[in-house]
């Protein structure tokens, strides 16, 4: 196992810069997760690691080495890619062995590696097969094999998942996190899979044109997202944003106002200019469908259903506000609403987030957003 450190990392494409100035710091047996959008440079992250691409500048270093001039072959990684690349015409057994083979092991060394992974991925009465025998499954557990095999510093895993069906894919997201504490090796994980990345990562890095926006636990990126790009981005519902304006602090609680009149609070004293105008944020598991003759003093918001989702054991209430915007509320229930309704929606003053006009969380320590625990 080794650590994985990049230091002022630049890589531009035809003049376009795809990672600017990335500072990333991967702890030895740690694994971390890249997510963001399309084109953020995640991938590109992984391919310089193992020296599929040069950096234009900067330094990266896999445990004590400097490994910007050193061969791909020669850097201790082992990459799991997206599309499998496994060759059609060898068996199992012949593609997770054919890189022990040049490196010229002995035969019984190959073979007892070979057969502990296939055991520890439970392919081991595969091994007589070839890709076009096995499932799509089976052939990332074979691509993932090929991996484990050559004992690397480091794991990289470049969307494997993406190519599965929902249901294989998450019994393959079980595998991989049953296999990340069974092999305790230092993994850099790319996906957009946001239930991958908070079951999988000690570390989630959110990646956002060539930067890193926010680094953290799971956890603390999701509850305490450094602005409103990550608060979106992070979550398996995209949280609600609204503009609010700042009226008055009563007692504990800060108060705003929406576009249509309504009053939100928020639990803590804000030392805030009365009038200056800032963002909302509110997930939509704590917005609540409540009753029309519900008594609620605050943080009550009121519109018309314009979809209502039953997905089995949850449901999601859309509602467009007054004043035009669509925020949804997400239950674990099933879901009564229908469109052209009037509906109420409330959230508990410390269930929100508060962020600048330029979308920057405050309110907080280390400019978190306000604790919505």
């Amino acid at each position: 196992m080794a650590s994985i450190k990049l230091q002022g990392i630049n890589k531009s494409f035809r003049d376009s810069p795809i990672i600017r100035n990335v500072d990333l710091t991967i702890e030895d047996g740690q694994c971390t997760v890249l997510v963001g959008p399309s084109g953020c440079g995640k991938s590109t992250i992984l391919r310089l690691i193992c020296g599929l691409e040069d950096a234009d500048s900067g330094e990266i270093h896999i445990g004590d080495r400097l490994v910007n001039d050193v061969p791909p072959a020669s850097r201790g990684i082992a990459m799991v890619f997206q599309s499998y690349a496994l060759y059609p015409h060898m068996t199992v057994f012949e593609n997770m062995s054919f890189a022990l083979q040049v490196r010229k092991l002995k035969k019984d060394e190959i073979r007892k590696r070979v057969e502990e992974a296939a055991k520890i991925l439970k392919i081991d009465h595969l091994l007589q097969r070839k890709p076009k025998e096995l499932s799509g499954g089976q052939r990332q557990r074979v691509a993932i094999g090929r991996a484990i095999v050559r004992n690397p510093y480091a794991f990289l895993f470049d969307e494997p998942l993406s190519n599965l069906d929902y249901s294989l894919r998450c019994q393959m997201r079980y595998e991989l996190a049953k296999l990340k504490a069974q092999l305790k090796t230092t993994m850099v994980y790319v996906t957009h899979d946001q239930s991958e990345a908070m079951t999988l990562a000690d570390k989630i890095v959110v990646m956002h044109d060539g930067i890193v926006e926010q680094e953290g636990s799971p956890l603390e990126i999701y509850n305490f997202p450094v602005n409103t790009f990550v608060a979106q981005f992070i979550g398996s519902s995209k949280m609600n944003i609204f503009p609010v304006t700042f009226e008055v602090c009563k007692g504990s609680l800060s108060n705003f106002r929406l576009a249509t009149g309504e009053v939100v609070s928020v639990d803590k004293k804000l030392d805030l200019n009365k009038g200056s105008k800032y963002l909302m944020g509110v997930r939509p598991e704590d917005l609540d469908v409540v009753a029309e003759n519900a008594k609620v003093s605050s943080n009550c918001l009121e519109g018309e259903v314009i979809l209502a989702e039953n997905l089995g054991g949850e449901g999601f209430v859309h509602v467009c506000l007054k004043d035009g915007y669509q925020i949804m509320s997400k239950s674990k229930k099933t879901v009564l609403e229908q469109v052209g309704e009037k509906a109420r929606l409330f959230f508990g003053c410390n269930r929100c987030y508060l962020f600048d006009e330029q979308g920057k969380a405050i309110c907080g320590i280390n400019s978190r957003s306000i604790d919505a625990e």
